[in-house]
């Protein structure tokens, strides 16, 4: 049997997030490991592309994002067979990718430089990005390819949620609902699905 080794931080969301999710939905066993911050730090510099998440088959390790969610939602059935619905599929997550690459640059950031950097984004590439998820959504529908819920809507229902959280300071709460509102009604659709339900429920199972 192939084993299975997801490596990334200790918290629900993030990159990694949609592929633990796709892999309860599969019901493919996976081991599950998290690490802190620091243990991230420790391993940096011996990771490929010194990122995470990173994915070990079989003892080969496998690093970005999105490649994993395609594998695994294949598996899952959380990613389109026709060509053109995966094309879709794959525009709404790396536009999340491109999106995350102006956030991280504000990470390691503190006081007044921190402030302005964040505002910049909410005044420049955030809304940017926000609207054109919102258009991704409107040609797409209730999900963002093949009418029904894939990876796409995992990855942008947990950025949407990270916005609206209050996680990131000086990012106002209320920054998607007055840019893009269809997507805090996908963020809650994707929620209540029954394959996201029910892995949270699994976690909740584990604690």
């Amino acid at each position: 049997m192939t084993h299975y080794k997801l490596t990334y931080f200790d918290m629900d969301g993030g990159r990694a997030e949609p592929v633990r999710i796709a892999f309860h939905a599969a019901g493919i066993d996976f081991e599950d490991v998290r690490i802190s911050f620091p243990e991230f730090m420790e391993m940096r510099e011996s990771a490929r592309f010194n990122c995470v998440p990173v994915l070990s088959i079989d003892g080969v390790d496998v690093t970005q994002s999105n490649a994993m969610c395609r594998f695994i939602g294949k598996k899952a059935n959380l990613y389109p067979e026709d060509d053109r619905q995966a094309l879709y599929c794959d525009e709404a997550m790396g536009a999340v990718e491109d999106l995350l690459h102006q956030i991280v640059h504000t990470f390691g950031l503190e006081g007044e430089e921190l402030k302005a950097a964040r505002e910049k984004l909410v005044d420049g590439w955030i809304p940017v990005f926000l609207k054109g998820f919102g258009e991704l959504l409107d040609r797409g529908g209730d999900y963002f390819a093949d009418n029904r819920l894939t990876v796409a809507d995992l990855k942008v229902a947990g950025i949407t949620g990270w916005f609206r959280s209050g996680q990131l300071d000086h990012v106002p709460t209320d920054l998607v609902d007055r840019v893009a509102p269809q997507l805090v009604a996908h963020e809650k659709r994707v929620a209540a699905d029954p394959v996201v339900t029910a892995y949270y429920a699994s976690r909740k199972a584990q604690a």
